[in-house]
């Protein structure tokens, strides 16, 4: 429901009895201080009970105030700009150990990502990476920083990776140009999404190439025409997102692809020290 959920309410607002009109208008002025409430502290705020909010909930079509909860927080991290960010961020965490409050937040993202994310397309992605004759990888903006990781990652191992250029519109297709329907496209993207990214996602899928989508939800933008979907947790650190998740997923792939390829990847390895160790590209041990 998410972007959604504004409208419904605005919508329905003739329906509403007297207290539901009291919570919708406030989830309607207010949804970035209404995300991070329970719902017996918006009761109090409006004027209604815990059970009114909860059974207000229900009737919206959600399982429970959580999941309200969490429709809202979708929308904040979309929506919000980059200051109105900081304050919702800075309300949440309060005036506690920063660093303590930080790293464990982190930590739950990577569980939940570990708890919610298919095995069956992590390892058809995995496989398809493989078996692609060429691998392009794009990120824009945030998620700029993993594409490059993985690029990085999996330059070691293939000689066929393109990390897409994304300074502008038209770069982006000139990188996409090459691409055929033997080819995969790895799109890392999370809120706010990028247009950019949105559009490769089609023109891959138009073309017939695979698309690996690294995202936070299946209703993302560039899920939509995604071979595989890898969902990880993302949320909002500040001004900046946390993408520990991501990036945990993307060590899984590594992995999983060096398992697969292991003869190959050591041979390969041993030419690389050599090559290191000839240019003195590591600093070495006395």
């Amino acid at each position: 429901m998410n972007g959604d959920l504004i409208h419904l309410l605005e919508e329905k607002m003739p329906t509403f009895s007297k207290g539901q009109k009291l919570i919708a208008q406030y989830l309607i002025n207010s949804y970035d201080k209404a995300a991070y409430m329970t719902a017996a502290r918006l009761g109090a705020l409006v004027g209604v009970s815990e059970s009114t909010v909860v059974r207000f909930a229900i009737e919206l079509g959600f399982e429970g105030y959580p999941e309200l909860q969490k429709s809202l927080q979708e929308i904040i991290r979309t929506r919000l700009t980059y200051n109105q960010r900081i304050a919702v961020t800075n309300n949440r965490i309060g005036d506690g150990d920063l660093l303590d409050k930080v790293l464990l937040s982190d930590s739950e993202k990577i569980r939940s990502t570990l708890d919610a994310i298919s095995r069956e397309d992590f390892h058809r992605a995995v496989d398809r990476i493989i078996n692609a004759k060429q691998i392009f990888i794009m990120g824009v903006r945030s998620s700029a920083s993993l594409a490059s990781f993985l690029s990085y990652s999996l330059n070691l191992v293939f000689d066929n990776i393109r990390l897409v250029h994304t300074t502008s519109g038209s770069e982006v297709f000139e990188s996409l140009f090459p691409m055929t329907k033997d080819d995969v496209l790895i799109a890392i993207s999370f809120p706010r999404y990028s247009t950019r990214i949105v559009n490769a996602v089609e023109y891959a899928h138009q073309i017939g190439a695979g698309v690996i989508a690294l995202t936070d939800n299946r209703k993302s933008p560039i899920a939509q025409h995604a071979s595989e979907v890898l969902v990880a947790q993302s949320d909002m650190a500040s001004y900046i997102d946390s993408l520990v998740a991501p990036l945990s997923v993307i060590n899984a792939i590594t992995v999983a692809i060096g398992r697969k390829k292991q003869s190959e990847i050591e041979e390969r390895f041993d030419k690389l020290e050599q090559l290191w160790e000839e240019f003195d590209v590591y600093q070495k041990h006395k």
